[in-house]
């Protein structure tokens, strides 16, 4: 590595800069009175722990993802988190060990081998909220609904939302009877979407001719609300919990109609996005020019198993520095007063008057050369009358920090 090249970082990790860093704190805290408000308490899980505590329950769909060390005090392997949601369900298991709901959220930099997508992050800020001890649809719809809020709290537009069950999958494999080798390949033909394919493997198979037309039948079960009519009419066959997952769909629905009334819904039953862990609803939010969701989630009962305590759970998690991307929220910095250098009392007091008020005050420095207005000031402290009075710049800046948040 040459001179010039010391200041790189590894591609997918980045840094935040001014005022792109101050915008992602005020986010950060705007979604922390939010989650407040609806009970959920903040948790800070450790950015490393035990190789064996990471990758259970959800977390084992997280191997790939997850960098591996050994620790040198036990000798035993260490991962740093690729993803915070394996760590919130062992607190809340094995150290908080509540009876009833409990609702707890946290935010943070996770750390990932690959990025999701063709220029994405490894690291990205990961913030989210899961509720653990309940299994009805209420619970669901309170972290879609929370889930939603996130997203308008950080001035995200055009939200669509994608609604799938895992279960639906789930109970047609059993009732088909496939083996795991054949349920792995029709799990990754569905993601495809490969109807083709699919068509011509379930016909090679040799199955039951009720178990082919179900199994197949779910590949096009996708589209708007009338998908949960034809699932019903096809799919119910395969088991009672069928008709659970498509009437638990169903309430939902209703419900965020009543809510959010032109929130465009896409029903999406051969959407199978963390299968292996997830066992009920799952969703995730979309926006038109973004190929990747910018919010997911849904229910993953028995997380805490593993950690010798089931429990029912669900929830989502986003990428705030992503949210801050794709926010419509004013890009503008909070604008200061340019107060001089002059050590007078007055002065002294004055300045710790603004401060307290919540203003952004910067005081001159004795032989630099200064812009206040490249500092982000519209107003300065000048002495007049007998005393200090805030008055507004000439030319105010528009562009407080403006070509250093490119380089995030």
């Amino acid at each position: 590595m040459t001179p010039e090249d010391r200041w790189l970082l590894p591609e997918g990790i980045e840094e935040i800069l001014p005022p792109a860093a101050y915008r992602l704190e005020r986010l950060r805290r705007n979604l922390l009175d939010l989650y407040g408000s609806w009970g959920y308490e903040l948790v800070v899980p450790p950015l490393i722990e035990f190789l064996d505590s990471l990758l259970t329950g959800t977390g084992n769909d997280l191997e790939l993802q997850t960098f591996k060390l050994t620790d040198q005090l036990s000798g035993r392997m260490m991962g740093v988190r690729a993803d915070m949601t394996p760590q919130v369900a062992r607190i809340d298991a094995h150290l908080l060990k509540r009876d009833g709901p409990v609702r707890l959220c946290y935010m943070g930099t996770v750390l990932r081998t690959r990025a999701d997508g063709f220029g994405g992050s490894r690291s990205p800020y990961q913030a989210g909220a899961e509720l653990y001890g309940h299994q009805g649809y209420e619970s669901d719809l309170e972290v879609l609904t929370l889930m939603l809020l996130t997203l308008a709290t950080a001035g995200i537009d055009q939200v669509h939302l994608d609604l799938g069950h895992v279960a639906i999958f789930r109970e047609l494999v059993a009732w088909a009877g496939l083996d795991q080798e054949r349920e792995g390949w029709l799990f990754e033909a569905l993601q495809r979407k490969a109807l083709p394919e699919i068509r011509e493997q379930l016909a090679s198979w040799r199955l039951p001719a009720a178990c082919e037309r179900l199994l197949l039948g779910l590949a096009e079960m996708h589209g708007g609300l009338e998908v949960l009519d034809e699932a019903e009419a096809l799919l119910t066959e395969g088991g009672v919990r069928i008709g659970e997952a498509l009437e638990t769909l169903r309430r939902l629905i209703a419900a965020l109609r009543r809510g959010w009334p032109a929130l465009p819904i896409h029903v999406d039953l051969a959407e199978l996005r963390g299968y292996h862990y997830h066992t009920g609803v799952v969703f995730a939010a979309y926006v038109p020019g973004q190929g990747q969701a910018v919010a997911q989630g849904g229910r993953y009962d028995e997380i805490g198993q593993v950690f010798g305590r089931a429990r029912p759970a669900t929830g989502f998690s986003v990428d705030l520095a992503t949210l801050l991307r794709l926010s419509s929220l004013s890009q503008s910095c909070p604008a200061g007063i340019y107060a001089p250098a002059v050590g007078d009392p007055s002065l002294e007091r004055q300045v710790a008057m603004l401060r307290d008020r919540g203003e952004r005050v910067i005081r001159a420095l004795s032989g630099a050369v200064e812009v206040p207005q490249a500092l982000g000031c519209d107003r300065a402290l000048v002495f007049q009358r007998e005393a200090w009075v805030v008055v507004p710049l000439a030319k105010p800046s528009s562009n407080c920090g403006q070509n250093n948040e490119a380089n995030h």
